[in-house]
Parts: structure tokens; C-alpha cells; sequence
């Protein structure tokens, strides 16, 4: 125990806490280690109570139902009818009230009118009536707690927030390159062939929609003619030289770059998605800037690697963007908001469950949970935590270590 105290030490300073705080810390690990006092357990695996001849098993049954007290009496040793004997328990929790349980007789036993849910930490009161007497009984049952100074934790940096609703983005990452819309490219060719007597662009240069690209003279008529650009764009192709026949090749090619495609691959398990129409943010290698469309469409077959390729519009007025680029992007394919969220950051394992830590003034104990769904850091809490409790959201693996040091049992 010595060592393992040591060992916690000496990491609590690695990440930077004060000697000060080490040392409010070596004071809580001295208090652990009190000697817990021996629960005298019976045939039902129950803890047994015990004053004068009346002796109370109080047991937790949950063998295909869910967690329930199931009470066994005896009195000088001898077996109580449970017709015989009143039984009340009132379970106290950390900032979550009490819970009050009847019994009800059921075969030879008392069974409790309430599940017991998780977590099983409480102060037990149990009240006995039997032969015109009251018996009492009172003790801690606690698992997965722990107390912790509010200056220590700060020195630890636990972090908290509150459980509350909360509005959640979900999207869709996904990856894709750049192309060229279909109608992007113009092949310039001569309207009559003839002898090329001048050429005012080269390969690379933008013109404008009605730039004089080159002049004919025309075989046929000696007139000349000039061939002007049919759009905006870049010179993407030149195959053309002064005193060279045109003939009916292609000479020019003009490419307008000002719209480019975002094609996005969606793969298999996401293409139940509801994606067209959906926004979606682009970001392209190299720039910082992140770039705002939204899904339009999607090409009707599936690639060579099973994806359905969704396409959105990417303008390109500045000329920042190449086709060919790869990119990647999140698409907003649903918005919808809960009524209990908590960080996603925050969750711990604890058994079988996953738990946050709530935060009850200097303790901490675990909430066990049933999530939803998840978005943008956060998870929806379907059950297992109100609204309103503080939890811990930074650093909650220190809540955890330290629960798992103390050696907190869970009494069935």
C-alpha cells in the first residue's frame, strides 16, 4: 500500500501539482486507509443485521430482474414467517434524495416494492417492526466514491460542467478531390481552314469572353478572320504557330476554372444517410480557409472502391483551387437537440458500465449511463443522470484512479 501511495505521489508531481497539494493528497490516502469493519454476510449472499435475538438478511436480488432487496428475518436463530414481520428501507444518496421501499411478502421472504438502481451507494436505514418492537439499523454502502478538497482539485485541474440540453451538428467526414464541371472546357478549332497569320494568347493565360485568340487567312476567300474566346477562362491547350494551316485540328483549348466540383466519396455504412441538399465544409491541403457549399447531387453508380460519389459546387472565382486537388470534408447530414448531454471527453469506464463522475460539494461519485446518440464532442445521456448535476468533464481519470485506490466495494 506504501508503494502504490508513493507511486501516486510521485506521478501527481510529474504532471505538475504543487508539494502543497501533494501533501492534502497524502492526508486523503492516510484517511482511506482505515481498516473497513467485517459485514457478516448470509445464505443469501445478504448483509446480515443484527440486534439482540432478531437478526435481518438484506439481500440484493437481481438474477434475471433487476436489482431488487429481498429480505430473510430470524429470531434466535429460527426462521420468522415474513407475514410476521414489517421491514422498511430508505436508501440516501448523494444529491439524489432518498429512495423509500416497502416489502411485501412473497414465498418466504420480503421482497422490496422498488428496483434499486445503479449506483448501489447509500446510506442503508433499515426499520424492522416484530412482536410490537422496533428494531434499527444504519450503515454506508458506498462504491464508486470518493472525497477530494475543492483546492485540491484545483491543483489536479478537474475541470466540471453541468448536465443540460444541448443543441448537436451531426456530420459526416468524408474524402474527395476536385474536377472540372462537365461543360468546362471550349476546343477551338478554324471556322475555314486556312494559314495562321497571327496567334495572341499562350499555353497558361487567361482571357476574357471575346479576346481575340488568333487570325486566318482563309484558304478558300484570302479573307482573314479573327477566332475570339467564347467564355472566360485559361489556356489550357495551344497546338497553333504563326504561317502554320489550321486544317480541322483542334487549336486552342479554354478552360473555365471559376466553378469546380467537389465529388465526396460515401461509403457503404453511410450511405443510408440523408446527404442531398446537405451543407458540407471543404477543406483543401494548404489553406486555412474552409470552404461553405452544399450537397446537390449524386452520380448514379457506385466507383471501383463501392463508394456513392456526392457532389457539391466549390467556387473558384479567385483562382485559389486546381482540379485534381484532394480535400476533405464534413457534411451536416442531421441537427437535432437533446434534452441531457455531457462531453464526450468526460466518460470513463466503471464495470461494466460507462459512467461520468458527478460532483456533490467535495465528493465525487460515479453515474452510470445509457447514451444516445453522438455529434461534435458531445453524447446524448438517454438515462442515469438529471439534468442540472455537475459532473466532471477534465481530468476525470484522476476521479477514477482514485476511486479504484480506495478499494470501494459493490455490496451484494
Amino acid at each position: 500500500m506504501k508503494l502504490r501511495k508513493l507511486f501516486t505521489l510521485i506521478a501527481f508531481a510529474h504532471i505538475g501539482i504543487s508539494l502543497s497539494a501533494i501533501s492534502n493528497l497524502a492526508v486523503a490516502e492516510s484517511a482511506k486507509e482505515i481498516t473497513q469493519e467485517e459485514v457478516e454476510k448470509g445464505p443469501n449472499n445478504g448483509r446480515v443485521l443484527r440486534q439482540g435475538d432478531l437478526a435481518i438478511e438484506l439481500a440484493i436480488y437481481e438474477t434475471d430482474t433487476p436489482p431488487e432487496f429481498r429480505v430473510y428475518a430470524s429470531y434466535a436463530g429460527q426462521r420468522i414467517s415474513a407475514e410476521d414481520i414489517e421491514v422498511n428501507v430508505k436508501l440516501t444518496r448523494l444529491g439524489d434524495g432518498i429512495d423509500d421501499i416497502d416489502f411485501y411478502v412473497e414465498g418466504n421472504y420480503l421482497r422490496g416494492d422498488m428496483v434499486i438502481y445503479e449506483p448501489h451507494s447509500f446510506l442503508v436505514s433499515l426499520t424492522a417492526n416484530y412482536q410490537g418492537k422496533t428494531y434499527e439499523w444504519s450503515y454506508d454502502n458506498y462504491e464508486g466514491r470518493t472525497k477530494i478538497d475543492d483546492s485540491l482539485a484545483k491543483a489536479m485541474d478537474i475541470k466540471t460542467d453541468f448536465v443540460s440540453s444541448k443543441k448537436l451538428n451531426a456530420r459526416l467526414k468524408v474524402y474527395g478531390q476536385l474536377v472540372l464541371p462537365p461543360n468546362a472546357v471550349r476546343n477551338i478549332s478554324a471556322r475555314y481552314p486556312g494559314e495562321i497569320t497571327s496567334v495572341d494568347v499562350i499555353l497558361g493565360q487567361a482571357v476574357k469572353k471575346g479576346q481575340t485568340l488568333f487570325t486566318i487567312q482563309s484558304s478558300e476567300s484570302l479573307q482573314s478572320y479573327q477566332v475570339k474566346s467564347p467564355i472566360d477562362g485559361l489556356i489550357t491547350f495551344q497546338d497553333i504557330g504563326v504561317g502554320e494551316q489550321s486544317g480541322d485540328k483542334k487549336l486552342v483549348a479554354i478552360t473555365d476554372t471559376s466553378q469546380l466540383i467537389a465529388e465526396l466519396n460515401v461509403y457503404p455504412e453511410d450511405q443510408n444517410k440523408k446527404l442531398l441538399d446537405a451543407p458540407v465544409d471543404i477543406q483543401v491541403p494548404g489553406h486555412d480557409k474552409t470552404i461553405s457549399t452544399k450537397i446537390f447531387d449524386s452520380l448514379y453508380a457506385v466507383n471501383g472502391s463501392q463508394a456513392k460519389v456526392y457532389r457539391a459546387i466549390v467556387n473558384n472565382n479567385d483562382g485559389f483551387y486546381s482540379p485534381g486537388q484532394f480535400i476533405t470534408a464534413q457534411i451536416l447530414f442531421d441537427s437535432f437537440t437533446v434534452e441531457r448531454a455531457v462531453k464526450e471527453e468526460s466518460l470513463q469506464a466503471f464495470r461494466d458500465f460507462t459512467v461520468v463522475y458527478g460532483k456533490f460539494g467535495d465528493q465525487y461519485e460515479v453515474r452510470m449511463l445509457e447514451l444516445g446518440r453522438k455529434a461534435e464532442g458531445w453524447v446524448e445521456v438517454l438515462n442515469g443522470i438529471p439534468s442540472g448535476t455537475e459532473y466532471v468533464t477534465l481530468n476525470s481519470y484522476i476521479i477514477k484512479a482514485d476511486i479504484e485506490k480506495s478499494g470501494a466495494s459493490h455490496d451484494h
